[in-house]
């Protein structure tokens, strides 16, 4: 793989036909701005046409994304993150019934959409550092809900949003949320098989399984999610929430 190119927001490198995304803000966690997005979109577009068969999400730094990267949210309006979370669930659907197989490798923090990136591909590699979480409900936002109960089951992802706490790599493996729990230094073993299962299939076959085995719909999905992005106070109740947050970790 070739070396990063450090201010790039995301870093896309091939090794024969395995496709590494790599999330390249550790400085703020790897959290998504407006740039971040549009650059993974086009990167996983190019991993697309460049001939990958296995596209592999990881973060640089200590966490794989903590989430949005919100620090403008006083400038903004509902508007302006209603707009953020349609494009991110875009780019989730596009990953999510593409035509190769997907993995995400989960460490430190994956929180958010960080979290709704790693339920949207298939093979979904947790460190044994990793945390996850799924705040968006919290602040009313149905982002990714039907994508998480198709891995983990209805219940368990009811259970999940619900109590909105932060899940603990243990806990992710029993719901199905993670597909496999490695050490750091078996990671890379571990892509080699699935890059050698994942060339097994054509394109076109990998394509026709994941339509088949998914119960999603697109449409309802985005529809959801405007519906509840579009309730008046969006971003007021992420504030309230963010401030929540902060209260709890001052008196932890």
């Amino acid at each position: 793989m070739s070396a990063y190119v450090q201010d790039e927001p995301v870093h896309l490198a091939f090794d024969k036909t395995i496709a590494t995304i790599v999330l390249n803000r550790p400085h703020v966690g790897n959290a998504l701005n407006s740039e971040m997005v549009d650059s993974l979109d086009a990167a996983f577009d190019n991993a697309l046409q460049g001939g990958a068969r296995l596209i592999v999400f990881r973060g640089s730094g200590k966490h794989m994304c903590t989430g949005f990267d919100l620090s403008d949210l006083e400038s903004c309006s509902d508007g302006d993150l209603l707009l953020r979370f349609v494009r991110i669930e875009k780019l989730l659907q596009k990953i999510f019934r593409c035509s190769v197989v997907t993995a995400a490798v989960g460490c430190g923090r994956v929180y958010g959409a960080g979290a709704d990136l790693f339920a949207s591909c298939d093979r979904r590699i947790s460190l044994a550092e990793a945390s996850f979480s799924f705040p968006g409900s919290n602040f009313g936002l149905i982002l990714g809900t039907r994508r998480l109960a198709e891995r983990t089951g209805r219940d368990a992802a009811r259970r999940m949003l619900i109590a909105g706490k932060v899940i603990p790599a243990t806990e992710a493996v029993n719901s199905g949320l993670v597909t496999d729990h490695c050490e750091a230094q078996n990671l890379e073993s571990l892509l080699t098989i699935i890059a050698g299962e994942a060339s097994r299939l054509s394109a076109r076959t990998v394509s026709a399984l994941h339509s088949a085995t998914s119960s999603s719909d697109d449409d309802a999905d985005l529809a959801a999610l405007v519906s509840s992005a579009s309730h008046p106070g969006l971003k007021d109740r992420i504030k309230a929430y963010r401030q929540a947050v902060s209260q709890r970790r001052s008196t932890n």
